[in-house]
């Protein structure tokens, strides 16, 4: 067995050229056979179950206004207009819902506290906490005016 190392490739009209062609016939050959499978199979895996479903009915639901809390930087503290205090905000509060005729438990009446940009967050945290441990869970905090 021999090698050659140096010189033209020889052979002549018998040398192996390569061949640079990409020859795609098989890989036409094999996406031909998948679509095949897939327009076989897809309608097959789609199938309708026939429901006779009742016609959707419109409930009116009545949603009430939030209770608003707001927090002024000054330290004052009002409970939608009327001034209140920390002290005594879970029986104002309570007091607002009954007024306004909400018989829903606390955790379902809804509460918002806004407060201007310059009140410290532990004040807003602090009126958070109070009406949260009261027994609402419904806060919302505002961070604009509501107009």
């Amino acid at each position: 067995m021999a090698a050659k190392l140096a010189g033209n490739g020889g052979g002549g009209r018998y040398a192996i050229h390569q061949n640079a062609d990409i020859n795609v016939t098989p890989f036409v050959d094999v996406l031909l056979v998948l679509l095949i499978i897939f327009m076989v199979a897809v309608p097959m895996a789609t199938t309708s179950i026939k429901l006779d479903m009742p016609p959707a009915q419109r409930l009116e639901v009545p949603i009430k206004p939030p209770v608003l809390i707001t927090i002024q930087t000054s330290g004052g503290l009002y409970l939608a207009g009327q001034p209140t205090r920390l002290d005594t905000l879970a029986r104002d509060v309570n007091a607002r819902f009954t007024a306004e005729g909400w018989t829903e438990p606390r955790k379902d009446q809804r509460l918002m506290v806004s407060a201007q940009a310059d009140v410290p967050y532990e004040a807003l945290m602090g009126v958070i906490d109070r009406v949260h441990t009261a027994g609402w869970t419904q806060i919302g905090i505002v961070n604009e005016d509501i107009r």
